[in-house]
């Protein structure tokens, strides 16, 4: 296994990140996840564009486009695989402990990881905990996980593959890495940025693809919604069959199998819309 580190390829046992690194000590970090098949990115541009708008939420330097293509190519070409998970990884990089940064530049890590294609129907469970849509890192992809980490445990010991946050004020928000979608008397809604939610590569082309409502919704928006999907890199479209105790017969739904048609369709024909 190649990754990519600070400049050049390494193997796997030599690709070593200070302990300094502020992205450890303090999760100052961010990062994108890109599917790649056959070597080949998906919607890369608009990856990058988001990395760029997280390093600035953040208040870190740009990122160079040009060298995380670049990173990107080198890992995809160094490590063939069928279906991959490339995860870039752009941190404060070498700091002191506490929370100001160094002077040292930021960290790049581009890494791949094998996966597969998921199942087209899932379950879900909602969480106690909240997302808070005023937060200074609202709407960041940032390496600070732990939260998504502690609900997605919850979400397999109730057997389901992940948990829904709602925000502060009720409203339904988003998974830990995922956008949610309900359909409601044959209209797909999605919650909107200002709910908390991450602005999904994924969910923004769904939107763009199938006419798809940015709407407040209520948390309890999943107990009578006609069907309920799931979008993300790694899981495209994908039906909810189960929300909780809800179980939703038949999914995916006509409005949601369109969805995942319309989806397979326009992303084969463009790998980077």
């Amino acid at each position: 296994m190649k990754i990519w580190l600070d400049g050049g390829l390494r193997d796997i046992e030599s690709a070593r990140v200070s302990v300094f690194d502020h992205g450890l000590t303090v999760g100052d970090g961010i990062f994108e996840t890109v599917k790649a098949q056959d070597g080949r990115p998906f919607a890369l541009t608009r990856h990058l564009d988001r990395l760029t708008r997280s390093a600035r939420g953040l208040g870190l330097p740009d990122p160079d486009h040009d060298e995380v293509r670049r990173a990107c190519a080198a890992v995809l070409d160094a490590n063939p695989m069928p279906l991959g998970r490339l995860r870039i990884t752009y941190t404060g990089g070498h700091g002191p402990l506490g929370s100001d940064r160094g002077e040292h530049g930021p960290t790049l890590v581009v890494a791949l990881g094998e996966t597969t294609r998921r199942p087209d129907t899932t379950a879900v469970v909602t969480v106690p905990w909240t997302r808070n849509e005023r937060g200074a890192v609202t709407g960041l992809k940032t390496t600070s996980y732990a939260e998504n980490v502690v609900a997605l445990a919850r979400a397999h010991e109730h057997g389901a593959s992940e948990a829904l946050f709602g925000n502060t004020v009720g409203q339904l928000c988003e998974g830990t890495g995922s956008n949610v979608f309900v359909v409601l008397d044959g209209e797909i809604h999605t919650p909107p940025p200002a709910s908390g939610c991450l602005a999904g590569i994924t969910r923004q082309l769904v939107i763009e693809w199938t006419g798809a409502q940015e709407t407040d919704l209520p948390l309890d928006v999943l107990e009578r919604a006609d069907e309920v999907f799931l979008t993300s890199t790694l899981r495209d479209v994908q039906a909810v069959h189960r929300v909780d105790g809800r179980e939703l017969p038949g999914a995916p739904g006509p409005v949601t199998a369109k969805a995942m048609r319309v989806f397979d369709e326009r992303a084969g024909a463009d790998l980077d819309p």
